[in-house]
């Protein structure tokens, strides 16, 4: 089936996910979550080919992107769960207003209607985008990577079955089968058939989106993530957070990229840090980080000289940036110079210097002595996410249910003329 034609086919099935209820879009997720953990294996089989593909050709983390298991598969079919006890957006009366003439005016959420997510090599985010969408009661037509594709039919395959069962149309949700760059081109290009374009990947995927698309976009993803240690931290928390945050999993797009230092605490807390993310984790059989390192940084601990790049680079790898700064002043500005505005952090016990950092940050979340990890629509409490949003019109960080709904004004009248 071309692109074209699955657009068309998800534009024919998006009025009847409008005026699906909530026990019948609930049903629906229920019954989605369901399939996807009777289907493990065909599921598992699809990844294999997927990984066997991949290997050599994408970096180890990469390939843990891509890796599914039965414990991932079967968080996945828990997310679907998570996202139908969800309360329903759609309909929701967001104002309500009685005008002196007798009119009832209502602003209302709707859903967007057809949804196209284009996303790359993290199977999990077919689930994820799916149950949202259609929680939401719109459409959902997704694009990945050719390295996922074989993981993602199989997906697809079982949360489609989880809508029949439910008696909604299984064209509410498809796959593109093109994984050339021309089938992103269609998407981004389909104008009246593409309501809402989401692009969850790397910079150069969001750039392109964002450069030619004819059809609404949310700019998405790219972390390019800082945590300031001020002067005032306490210096172990400041090591267990840039560590969390660089290394519990640093492909994913709330990982740490960039540590910023305060100067008065460089030379105290620099030589911790190499013990801490190279000595320590070589030592204990875990990746080493590669610090690479400006010159102020590079006098004090032994790393690899910063680049002119490394500060704008999304590492998505065992890479940390390291800066010395002189105060919270010094590392807002940076910030400002180098972030994506996704997620950034600082490590004080100043209540004063914290304040002032959040209020100049100004990035989608913005974090007090905690990792930059949590930065994730589960954790927010919207359930599984979208993506993040690193832009500020309509939806800004975790995108949850309510960011894929837009709004109508319903007015009711009593024969009243103007």
């Amino acid at each position: 089936m071309t692109t074209l034609e699955l657009l068309r086919r998800a534009r024919s099935a998006k009025s009847a996910m409008a005026l699906a209820d909530t026990d019948t879009k609930n049903r629906a997720l229920l019954a989605m979550a369901d399939a996807l953990e009777r289907s493990a294996q065909p599921i598992l089989a699809a990844n294999a080919l997927d990984l066997e593909g991949a290997r050599g050709a994408v970096s180890s983390v990469m390939l843990d992107r891509l890796a599914l298991n039965e414990e991932r598969i079967f968080g996945m079919a828990q997310g679907v769960r998570e996202v139908a006890v969800l309360p329903d957006p759609a309909g929701r009366v967001l104002r309500r207003e009685e005008r002196p003439n007798g009119l009832v005016i209502e602003k209302t959420a709707v859903p967007m209607g057809v949804i196209a997510i284009i996303y790359e090599s993290r199977p999990n985010v077919t689930s994820d985008a799916a149950a949202l969408a259609l929680k939401a009661g719109s459409a959902c037509v997704l694009r990945c990577g050719r390295e996922a594709h074989r993981s993602a039919a199989a997906i697809v395959d079982a949360l489609r079955q989880g809508l029949s069962a439910a008696g909604l149309p299984q064209d509410a949700l498809g796959l593109v089968e093109d994984t050339t760059r021309q089938s992103a081109r269609e998407l981004m290009t389909a104008a009246g058939l593409v309501d809402l374009l989401i692009p969850r990947g790397g910079a150069g995927l969001i750039r392109a989106c964002v450069d030619n698309a004819t059809v609404p976009v949310i700019e998405t993803g790219t972390g390019i993530c800082h945590i300031y240690v001020d002067r005032d931290a306490d210096l172990d928390m400041a090591l267990d957070i840039v560590e969390n945050a660089k290394c519990s999993r640093p492909s994913v797009c709330n990982a740490a990229e960039a540590c910023l230092v305060h100067r008065d605490i460089a030379g105290a807390f620099l030589p911790r840090l190499r013990q801490r993310l190279v000595d320590a984790r070589r030592a204990a059989g875990l990746p080493p980080v590669e610090l690479r390192l400006d010159g102020e940084a590079a006098s004090i601990i032994d790393g690899v000289p910063a680049g002119e790049a490394d500060f704008d680079t999304e590492f998505l790898d065992y890479i940390l940036a390291v800066k010395v700064v002189d105060g919270v002043d010094g590392a807002c500005a940076h910030i400002a110079a180098h972030s994506t505005g996704h997620s950034e952090a600082i490590v004080t016990a100043s209540g004063e210097t914290a304040e002032r950092f959040t209020a100049l940050v100004d990035s989608s979340a913005v974090y007090w002595n905690a990792s930059t990890r949590f930065t994730d629509g589960g954790v927010f409490g919207l359930g599984c996410e979208m993506g993040i949003s690193t832009q500020r019109l309509h939806a800004r960080g975790p995108m949850g249910l309510e960011e894929l709904c837009t709004y109508k004004y319903v007015v009711r009248g009593a024969g009243q003329v103007r």
